[in-house]
């Protein structure tokens, strides 16, 4: 009886680890970056999360999505080494990143480099024809001077929160506007786009809009578990080593 029970203990516990370890490589494959690769994440607050301005490693990354998929790579697969960068900025627009784009990234040589940027564009009144030309350009200065660099695209976002309740149906209106425009940017160049919205969408089916994001455009903590989840997602099905020289 007691061989048994140590048995069926022994036979759960090696099936929970082979779980656990499926849905790692699941949600985030080894293969997902290359050994040695230098993962660059740009944006405004949503990716700044009160990052650190120094080296100290408890707060270079902040505490967002950005954080989140770093950890998450980083334990699962620690021997390959992969340098995870934080640039964000927070009440950045397209304008004020191509100021500090020499600086902030390509001085920085990443190999994968995603931004999320386009909400304090809206909010800050930058027509969305101005955004296309500024991201537009942006991104044909960073593939020239970084022709070997892999982009990855994440659209901007938000939900009828808070102050965002008032005039939602504008906003919402200029916000599809920009989704759009980095949709087309991400086929231009050929970059994996991700899709916030409906990821954040969907997560309102099962909780409240506030659970998620607090003040319609930044994420609650576990909002920021949605975005890793869906940043990860979309990078590991977008054939991403295929594509990859």
């Amino acid at each position: 009886m007691t061989k048994n029970i140590f048995a069926q203990s022994l036979l759960a516990g090696m099936l929970l680890t082979s779980a656990l370890r499926l849905a790692v490589a699941d949600n985030i494959p080894e293969t997902l970056f290359r050994a040695g690769d230098r993962v660059l994440f740009q944006g405004d607050s949503i990716t700044d999360m009160a990052r650190g301005r120094t080296a100290d490693p408890n707060h270079i990354l902040g505490h967002g999505y950005v954080f989140l998929i770093a950890a998450k790579y980083g334990s699962s697969f620690p021997q390959n080494n992969v340098v995870f960068l934080n640039r964000g900025i927070s009440g950045d627009k397209v304008s004020d990143l191509s100021r500090r784009w020499k600086s902030d990234t390509v001085d920085l040589k990443p190999d994968v480099l995603s931004i999320l940027v386009g909400v304090n564009d809206l909010n800050g009144n930058v027509s969305a024809e101005q955004f296309e030309q500024q991201y537009n350009e942006l991104l044909q200065q960073t593939v020239k001077e970084l022709p070997n660099v892999h982009l990855i695209l994440c659209e901007p976002f938000g939900l009828p929160v808070g102050k965002k309740t008032e005039n939602w149906d504008a906003y919402h209106a200029e916000l599809l506007k920009r989704q759009a425009i980095v949709a087309k940017l991400a086929d231009k160049y050929h970059a994996p786009l991700v899709h916030f919205q409906k990821a954040l969408d969907d997560a309102c089916k099962r909780a409240p809009a506030d659970f998620w994001i607090w003040d319609g455009v930044h994420p609650t903590y576990s909002g920021h578990q949605i975005l890793a989840d869906e940043w990860a997602r979309t990078v590991r099905e977008a054939n991403w080593n295929s594509s990859r020289s």
